[in-house]
């Protein structure tokens, strides 16, 4: 069943209008070189820019549903970590519901192991800390697509591993989820990769076939080494000289 259906979404001078399906309980990795467009198609994606075209999520146009409904149907967590707020991380959590609930903050709480961390203010808490507590927070609707711009950076590997089983958790839930990522060591764990660069999807394939493609290495300006690493390709390290 298909839960997202996007249709010529844009924002002006970053991303052209992109057309886009993703299947509920689909884990989706987006990837592409820096300022390539992985944030800019999240962030038209979510409309919290004027983004143009449509986005339907369980045939329901976004555009169109109010705030609470739209907290059921998704859910954007921005690259930033930074929260000035000096108010407390069960608080934060809170935030991502329309209604306070104590149990759904509480689950939370416990599946971050946040127990020692939630009544204390969130400019307290390191950057690690808080993508932890963001994370909770965009969780806590339980929305229908997730959206999460680098969910895994400032992780340690515990919490990298432990943040790859919820987004899985949360696929075989139902849920749809769209993962901006660097680290392309984590992509085998992922139903699809889409490759963005210039303001549009270059590729979407499963992500051994997009690791494997002539294509992914012009675009990264990279190869595969010896040792199944990357290295830089040679016309790109003469042209850096």
């Amino acid at each position: 069943m298909t839960s997202l259906v996007a249709q010529a979404v844009s924002l002006e001078t970053r991303l052209k209008p992109t057309d886009l399906t993703v299947g509920a309980g689909e884990l989706v990795a987006v990837v592409g070189p820096n300022g390539g467009g992985k944030t800019s198609l999240l962030r038209a994606l979510a409309r919290v820019e004027r983004a143009g075209g449509t986005v339907r999520i369980d045939n329901e146009d976004v555009d169109q549903a109010s705030e609470a409904r739209r907290r059921r149907l998704l859910s954007f967590l921005p690259a930033s970590r930074d929260l000035g707020w000096p108010i407390a991380a069960r608080d934060v959590i809170a935030l991502g519901l329309e209604a306070r609930d104590d149990r759904r903050v509480g689950e939370l709480i416990d599946l971050f192991e946040l127990g020692a961390l939630a009544n204390r203010p969130v400019d307290r808490l390191s950057t690690g800390e808080r993508a932890r507590v963001l994370m909770a927070r965009a969780l806590a609707s339980r929305p229908r697509l997730l959206l999460l711009d680098e969910p895994l950076s400032n992780l340690d590997p515990y919490w990298v591993l432990r943040f790859l089983d919820v987004l899985r958790a949360c696929a075989v839930a139902g849920q749809s989820l769209l993962v901006a990522l660097h680290d392309l060591a984590h992509l085998s764990r992922f139903d699809r990769a889409i490759l963005v660069a210039d303001g549009l999807i270059q590729m979407d394939e499963p992500p051994a076939d997009l690791l494997a493609s002539e294509r992914f290495g012009e675009i990264f300006r990279v190869e595969r080494d010896p040792t199944g690493g990357w290295a830089i390709r040679p016309a790109d390290r003469r042209s850096s000289r």
